[in-house]
């Protein structure tokens, strides 16, 4: 019977590295054994059979705008059908992909859960093991699959819930990861509308510097994930994901981390708060309410309702600095690798002609941003805020709106613009609102309130 590899890290000091990591970081040697390694394409097809997956198709070129999903093709194939077209086999079946070339497009099967993959085969699920890292009993019912071609991408946005961690598992994939921090510089836009998502306006690849003119400052962060290796991307942090390799097969899971709580807890918090306002409310038309000016911090308290008691600290006291080494690898800003921010040297050689291929090294892959590394987790709801700043009444040109006027356009032109158009970006900004959250959180205290009306028993 083979030996259990030994991992660099034990789970304790893995959930530690991910409590105190602020920035992306590559994890090395941390799935030696791991069954899903085994999992290439042409692996998968010989599990899945004649079960049908969804590929999404988008037509190769630089096009200097991002190709969301609601612009894309998409078919229904077999995975042998998938592979016979990306071989470019003559005389072989390819299924619906006849009607698309290979050359011209790229195909993706994206965001695929395993649990409904494989629902006929749950023992498939252990063969991914993220209790390694600390998550005890997550595995593939918790993950999704992605089987894409050279090509196939992942538009720019940022996830508004979780950490991710992404394992590589055949073929490569080039990762572009902004900080937070940069929201603004991304230009955000909720269309096409995801609830868990906030999309970038700018093809990060090819972005247009007149539509975009602050996206020059960005952070951008890159790194090639090559197969065994898994990826830490923190909260709330923008990305870009593009296959590089004719095939490439990947797993993640998205994991709340200690600290950050879940829909359900959130939702306790939404019928807290509702409760709450109706009691200060009640007060305020009793004139039983008093506030002492010096209280201006409220209490917090858990999804039950209890005051929380101050964290004991004394667990955090010994600082911890993050293992970095040839085991964790953390990822680059860029900017600060540029012969404009330091001098070129042989190391910045190889580094740079490795991002069309292989990593020469572990160097190569890896990357470190001190300013990253400074940045705290900004909730989803600071994108709308950071607009507000921006943009404090809906009467002012917005670089979105005006983005298509020439230079020869007047001011004038663009004055009329701004007033007569209101794009769905605005709309949405407006949705909201905390005008607009105020009045919800009306209707909520009436129906609330009517529930008990109607639900109250008849007095006789």
């Amino acid at each position: 019977m083979a030996a259990t590899p030994i991992q660099p890290f034990s789970t304790e000091e893995t959930q530690r590295i991910l409590q105190h990591l602020q920035q992306p970081a590559v994890f090395m040697n941390m799935t030696r054994g791991w069954p899903v390694l085994h999992w290439t394409a042409e692996h998968l097809s010989a599990c899945l059979g004649d079960k049908l997956i969804r590929f999404r198709l988008g037509r190769k070129g630089d096009v200097n705008t991002p190709l969301f999903e609601t612009q894309c093709s998409y078919v229904e194939a077999k995975l042998v059908h998938f592979l016979s077209w990306t071989r470019g086999q003559s005389g072989t079946d390819v299924g619906p992909f006849s009607e698309f070339s290979s050359s011209e497009y790229w195909a993706y099967a994206d965001y695929k859960y395993i649990a409904i993959l494989f629902q006929d085969q749950p023992s498939m699920f252990e063969d991914v093991k993220w209790s390694d890292f600390g998550f005890e009993g997550r595995n593939g019912r918790e993950s999704t699959l992605w089987i894409g071609t050279e090509g196939a991408n992942t538009p720019c946005h940022l996830d508004s819930y979780g950490c991710n961690l992404v394992l590589q598992v055949q073929g490569r994939k080039r990762w572009h990861l902004f900080p937070p921090e940069d929201t603004s510089k991304l230009y955000p836009t909720r269309i096409p509308y995801e609830e868990s998502s906030v999309f970038s306006q700018v093809d990060v690849l090819h972005p247009d510097p007149r539509r975009f003119p602050d996206f020059q400052r960005a952070r951008v962060h890159t790194v090639t994930l090559q197969p065994g290796q898994v990826l830490y991307v923190p909260r709330h942090w923008w990305h870009y994901v593009e296959s590089v390799d004719p095939v490439t097969v990947s797993v993640n899971s998205w994991v709340e981390l200690e600290g950050v709580a879940s829909h359900n807890e959130n939702m306790q918090y939404v019928n807290l708060a509702v409760r709450a306002c109706a009691q200060r409310q009640k007060a305020l038309c009793h004139g039983k309410l008093t506030r002492d000016p010096r209280d201006t911090r409220p209490a917090k308290r858990d999804s039950s309702g209890q005051i929380r008691k101050k964290r004991d600290s004394t667990g955090d006291c010994v600082p911890f600095s993050v293992p970095f080494g040839p085991h964790l690898i953390s990822v680059r800003c860029q900017q600060e690798d540029s012969p404009e921010a330091r001098e070129v040297t042989p190391k910045d050689l190889r580094f740079k002609s490795s991002r069309n291929g292989a990593c020469a090294s572990q160097e190569d892959c890896t990357v470190s941003s001190e300013a990253a590394g400074r940045s705290e987790a900004a909730p989803a709801v600071r994108l709308q805020q950071e607009r507000r700043e921006r943009s404090p009444d809906l009467t002012q040109c917005r670089a979105r709106d005006c983005a298509d006027e020439t230079p020869e356009n007047s001011s004038e032109d663009c004055e009329v613009s701004r007033h007569a158009i209101i794009t769905t970006n605005d709309l949405l900004d407006c949705l909201v609102h905390p005008d607009i959250i105020a009045r919800v959180t009306e209707l909520l205290l009436e129906r609330h309130a009517g529930s008990h009306r109607t639900t109250a028993p008849s007095q006789l």
